[in-house]
């Protein structure tokens, strides 16, 4: 131990301290019905929502993106031919039974002096290879971290996103289209061949009775879930209450100032027009973090929280999606959703819902 250099290992900042502290609720404070909910998204966002409802004694699985390509995923993907392990890993960690223990902690750690490589990411591209495939080295990490739901990859398939921004620009990958300068219209998966939905991530879907999108990079976590064929089928078919969760703030460049209307028509357009029951969006009152109305020079980096005025509220309205508007800031990380703040509005969303969507809050 005395020849291990700390500062060659680190950890993702995929976890604030509220978020590593959340604990369980008492079982007199979870929901009054069982329940089945499905988290649709990737990158540091969906584990947050994972956690959250986790600890809420509902039973959580994962559908998870597959177009990301980079840092150590885009590398294991271009090298090693990896089905991309990065979006999988950080959602199987979420679930972990002990988020404490040492497994769990080394699953990941990155390795500077490695190409930044995590453990998990490592672990599950040769599981793919020593156990016959993906979907089995999912399983066998799940094991490992006696995950306490499952994830779903989307699709099987080697698939790349593309995306056309607000100024008419085409951008190839989606480590390149999270960083635009401007804001994306548009997103497209391609692939390398059939494009084909995992079978069991759309039976998860439509055997749900929670639905939540994100949080997350709208175009680059949770909209390539949506364009693979079957999953938006499979959530018109489900009986879920489906929630999105804006995000709080724009830092990166693909949602650059967009409104929280914009991200919802942003949605729509890519599938789910009229099936988002509740969105959930923050009163930036409650924010700590400035308000930045100076004019956007395009340069990173940026940051700009997510607008929403009584125009905007009563457009989504108007479509049929219930919007909730409160505080869900981390104090401490203006820019994070705070888990124990999520947590109470799921609870009121899920407690005021009737049984059946499509007759909640007399919207349909």
């Amino acid at each position: 131990m005395s020849g291990l250099v700390p500062e060659a290992f680190g950890h993702d900042p995929s976890a604030t301290a509220a978020f590593a502290a959340l604990p369980d609720v008492s079982p007199s404070e979870r929901p009054r019905r069982k329940l089945r909910s499905v988290v649709v998204g990737g990158g540091t966002g969906a584990p947050v929502s994972i956690r959250t409802l986790l600890s809420m004694g509902i039973k959580t699985d994962a559908v998870v993106a597959m177009a990301d390509d980079g840092g150590s995923t885009g590398i294991l993907r271009d090298q090693a031919g990896a089905t991309a392990p990065g979006d999988v890993r950080k959602c199987i960690t979420a679930m972990a039974g002990q988020p404490d223990d040492a497994l769990t902690q080394a699953f990941k750690m990155r390795f500077g002096f490695a190409d930044n490589h995590t453990l998990g990411n490592l672990m599950l591209s040769a599981l793919e290879v020593t156990s016959g495939g993906f979907p089995q080295a999912i399983q066998i990490c799940e094991e490992l971290l006696d995950a306490r739901g499952h994830v779903y990859p989307s699709t099987l398939g080697r698939v790349t996103l593309a995306a056309q921004t607000r100024d008419g620009r085409l951008l190839e990958g989606q480590a390149v289209a999270n960083h635009s300068r401007t804001a994306l219209r548009k997103v497209a998966l391609r692939s390398d061949g059939d494009l084909r939905a995992y079978g069991p991530a759309l039976d998860a879907i439509a055997e749900a009775d929670l639905i939540v999108l994100g949080p997350g990079s709208l175009f680059t976590s949770i909209i390539p879930n949506l364009l693979v064929p079957g999953v938006v089928d499979a959530i018109r078919r489900s009986d879920a209450l489906v929630v999105f969760v804006c995000s709080l703030a724009d830092m990166q460049g693909e949602t650059r100032g967009m409104r929280a209307l914009e991200h919802y028509e942003a949605l729509s357009m890519h599938g789910v027009k009229g099936l988002v029951d509740v969105m959930l969006v923050h009163d930036i009152t409650h924010s700590a973090l400035p308000e930045q109305d100076d004019e956007d020079t395009g340069e990173e980096p940026f940051v700009r929280l997510v607008q929403i005025d009584d125009a905007d509220k009563a457009a989504i309205e108007n479509a049929g999606t219930k919007v909730v508007i409160c505080d869900l800031v981390d104090d401490l990380h203006p820019t994070w959703h705070d888990p124990a703040k999520l947590r109470h509005v799921f609870a009121d969303v899920i407690n005021e819902s009737r049984p059946h969507k499509r007759s909640l809050f007399n919207l349909r």
